[in-house]
């Protein structure tokens, strides 16, 4: 059995506006062992990419109300920006959604590299050698290192914040979005260039952030569909993209053309009505306005229970 690397435990976390708390994440639980690379799903206002920032660094609106994260065994202090700082790039790291635009357009590539690695307390010549290995790998060579930002093109820069992001050997990487600026063919290639990394031991696990099901059931072991800021569904890729139990996994599925190979000879249908608005969210399941096997129990929260070996859901009609 793998050791779990992440253990996040009743994680929520509230975004304060002037109408009051939004929401955003409301009893969010998952483990994440050791080498797996774990897909996050679901439509905008999820709650994927709060979930993916409240693991490395929460912005000022942000407002942890309870919850647990732990890695590798020691708890992570998500709500105290100070005491972060030695875990970034060093224990977790970020590939920011559009990281493209990330990167200092007055500096060349090199001295931000360069400037960065400083300021974390690592000697920058120590690293350069793996810079110039890892940046290889990924298709660059050295020169890139002294032309700015936009002497480069999307995928050239994606690929340099990757390799900047993953220099430390962080335990966990999380991959907000990274590929959805870029084109299709790009797009596969930075996945699997990041999936590379995780098999050569530059990180050891990765939650890779998308709307795509079709490009994440390439990379990653698992899924973990999200729904008004909660998990509905967790799986094997396989499990969830052929053979999922959650009513609005089967449905986000059946609206998505770039998966419709799985269900070919079907008509694609959209999901009717809207999310929930996360000001005042309804109580018990958040999807059953919109579900077509909602019933009288669904106004009690259903919980994320393993319905299955490795396989977690949230839905009173598959308990058990």
């Amino acid at each position: 059995m793998r050791r779990v690397s992440l253990d996040v435990t009743d994680l929520a976390v509230y975004y304060r506006t002037l109408r009051g708390d939004v929401r955003a994440l409301d009893g969010v639980s998952f483990s994440l062992a050791d080498g797996e690379i774990m897909g996050l799903a679901g439509e905008s206002g999820s709650g994927k990419s709060t979930l993916a920032k409240s693991l490395i660094r929460m912005d000022g609106r942000m407002r942890r109300i309870r919850g647990r994260v732990e890695l590798d065994g020691t708890e992570l202090p998500v709500d105290d920006q100070r005491a972060m700082v030695p875990f970034r790039f060093h224990e977790v790291s970020l590939i920011p959604q559009y990281a493209m635009s990330a990167l200092n357009p007055t500096r060349r590539i090199g001295r931000m590299i360069r400037e960065l690695i400083r300021s974390r307390g690592i000697d920058y010549t120590a690293v350069h050698p793996e810079l110039l290995r890892r940046l290889e790998l990924v298709g660059l060579d050295a020169q890139v290192l002294d032309r700015f930002p936009i002497e480069l093109s999307g995928g050239m820069k994606q690929r340099v914040v990757m390799v900047l992001s993953t220099l430390l050997d962080p335990s966990l990487l999380i991959a907000d979005e990274v590929t959805s600026a870029l084109d299709v063919t790009t797009q596969r290639s930075v996945a699997e260039a990041l999936a590379g990394f995780r098999d050569r031991g530059f990180i050891t696990s990765m939650i890779f952030v998308t709307h795509d099901l079709a490009l994440v059931h390439q990379i990653a072991d698992t899924i973990m569909v999200m729904y008004a800021g909660r998990p509905a569904e967790k799986a094997s890729s396989r499990t969830v993209i052929e053979a999922p139990r959650h009513p609005y996994t089967r449905m986000l599925l059946s609206s998505l053309p770039e998966v419709g190979v799985t269900f070919s000879g079907k008509r694609l249908e959209g999901i009717p009505g809207q999310p929930p608005g996360l000001l005042d969210p309804p109580e018990g399941c958040r999807f059953r306005d919109r579900c077509p096997l909602a019933f009288a129990k669904c106004a009690e929260e259903p919980p994320f229970t393993e319905v299955a070996p490795g396989h977690w859901a949230a839905c009173w009609k598959v308990e058990g």
